[in-house]
């Protein structure tokens, strides 16, 4: 187990409240206590019942609670004496105020392992500088509250969803305004469907919004979802974006607002010319949820509600997995040939997509489908190797501009995927994570049929971690990964092969440290894939 004192401080923040915040004043933990249920399901994979819970309750992770250290008031409090543990006056008093009994109760022992509930509808006024400058303050007392105890401190963990994203952002420039280093007040950084670039469909002009009753309360909130905007470009100015991980919502079906869902595909006509695609998460579109120069990963998940974004187990592991994996995994597809498929009356477009999914759990890293409409694509030529645009070029466009064309590879060399492993969950003495490959078939005609699956299939990387250099193998199969007769290394050098169409294939190095290379092959497609798996410090 993790010691908590090797844990950082982990701040949750929930996203728009709505013109009328009072439920979300009366919410003890803002929604992150909310879980899921998962009929059908066994063990571990039955219930989630929520960040909060569920970072408590940890074996690996277990964080307890600091929520009520610090209170938040809409005027400013006295201050009181900071108590034994010596906090600074000045903290103790305002609209951000330490509660020194409750400081001394649960920080005695030091802020390493603390989660805290960032209750920034408490506050007045509900502009996006004022939240950002109450954040700022909490990591502030913080990283105060560390400095007091001689604790080492490198910094936060947030994990923000919706507009509490970009709460995070407006932080980062108070800090930076203020003098404070945000790289060194933050670690790291997980988004939830924020929407960094606006909402599509968020054309209404300030002015107008603050005439409609109830809305005028939220005018600077909903301002900040302006699609014309380029705030999200000065990010990169404040913070590392590469220390910020955007996970994409693709469930626009199970998000329950209807008229948002509608909306989007809507604002798709001006991008696509056609009804066809909606390309969100109900509420917040693919291309928004993400920054220039970010890594991200797709969740078959909505915006809000019931088993979403916020509320489904995928967020709560690939956050721990950012802020604590031991490996940093990519994946590039090098070449490919699609061998089946094409309409000789029509145009067929082929999509290629991976998801990713470790071993013994039902959660999915990152989720690419037909579904989801997040693969990329269209290719015309059976290579796979069309042009496609650059992403981070992309990313950098007003979302109101005309067109989307954030289809295009996650990185240089047809990076496929990036994401974080961590060596340490798993239950047995490697990790093995799935790879599941899907390439379809699209007649842009409409001639032909649309939508056919032109090749499916699952692969097992395995990646040995033994006291020697690391080997990565590839299965076809799980006949040598079963839970209590996994195959060490020599086992399976004994029966790996070079052959593509082997069940056991041992990855081939490429000469670039932690870097290996595989092939694929089937009648329909076949592809050479390069993955690198390097240690995270």
């Amino acid at each position: 187990m993790t010691r908590q004192d090797d844990l950082r401080p982990l701040i949750l923040i929930r996203g728009f409240g709505g013109p009328d915040v009072s439920e979300e004043q009366a919410s003890g933990y803002q929604g992150f206590n909310d879980g899921t249920v998962y009929p059908g399901r066994r063990g571990e994979n039955y219930i989630y019942e929520g960040f909060v819970l569920r970072a408590m309750k940890a074996e690996r992770y277990r964080y307890r609670d600091a929520t009520n250290v610090v209170g938040y008031y809409a005027d400013e409090v006295a201050a009181v004496p900071p108590g034994a543990l010596g906090i600074d006056a000045s903290l103790c008093g305002g609209t951000v105020a330490v509660d020194p009994s409750v400081a001394e109760r649960v920080l005695g022992c030091g802020v390493g392992g603390t989660m805290w509930v960032y209750r920034y509808y408490d506050l007045r006024p509900r502009t996006m500088r004022h939240f950002g400058a109450g954040l700022a303050r909490l990591v502030g007392i913080i990283a105060e509250c560390a400095a007091r105890r001689g604790e080492p401190f490198d910094g936060v963990d947030i994990v923000a969803h919706s507009m509490g994203g970009l709460v995070v952002n407006a932080a980062l420039r108070e800090m930076t305004e203020a003098g404070n280093d945000p790289r060194r007040l933050v670690h790291r950084i997980v988004t939830l469907g924020t929407p960094h670039r606006g909402i599509a469909f968020n054309a209404l002009p300030r002015w107008l919004g603050e005439l409609i009753p109830g809305v005028r309360e939220a005018s600077d909130e909903l301002a900040s979802f302006d699609p014309r905007g380029t705030a999200f470009l000065d990010v990169a100015s404040w913070f590392d974006p590469r220390r910020i991980l955007t996970v994409v919502g693709t469930d626009h079906r199970g998000y329950g607002v209807r008229a948002a869902t509608l909306a989007n595909r809507v604002a798709s006509l001006f991008d696509e010319g056609a009804l066809v695609h909606n390309r969100s998460d109900g509420l917040v579109k693919h291309a928004s949820a993400q920054l220039p120069g970010s890594p991200r990963t797709f969740v078959h998940k909505c915006h809000g509600g019931h088993d979403s974004l916020v509320t489904a187990r995928e967020a709560y592991e690939i956050a721990m997995r950012f802020f604590h994996g031991t490996h940093r995994v990519c994946l590039w597809l090098d070449d490919a040939d699609v061998r089946e498929g094409g309409d000789h009356f029509g145009r067929s477009e082929f999509y290629l997509g991976v998801s990713i999914k470790p071993r013994y759990v039902d959660f999915e890293l990152f989720h690419q489908s037909a579904a989801a409409e997040n693969c990329y694509g269209p290719f015309h030529e059976r290579t796979l190797d069309d042009p496609l645009p650059d992403l981070e070029t992309e990313l950098r466009r007003p979302l109101a501009e005309c067109g989307d064309r954030t289809n295009g590879w996650a990185g240089p060399d047809r990076l496929v995927w990036e994401g974080w492993l961590d060596a340490r969950l798993t239950t047995a003495c490697d990790p093995v994570f799935r790879v599941d490959i899907y390439v379809g078939e699209r007649d842009a005609y409409g001639i032909g049929f649309s939508d056919n699956v032109v090749f499916r299939k699952q692969y097992y990387v395995q990646a040995v971690l033994g006291p020697g250099p690391v080997a990565l193998y590839v299965h076809s199969g799980e006949r040598f990964l079963g839970p209590r007769g996994q195959a060490d290394g020599a086992d399976l050098d004994r029966v790996a092969e070079t052959s593509a169409t082997a069940p056991v294939q041992r990855a081939q190095p490429t000469g670039r440290p932690d870097e290996w290379t595989f092939r694929t092959e089937g009648a329909a497609f076949a592809a050479t894939w390069r993955i690198a798996m390097t240690a995270e410090p």
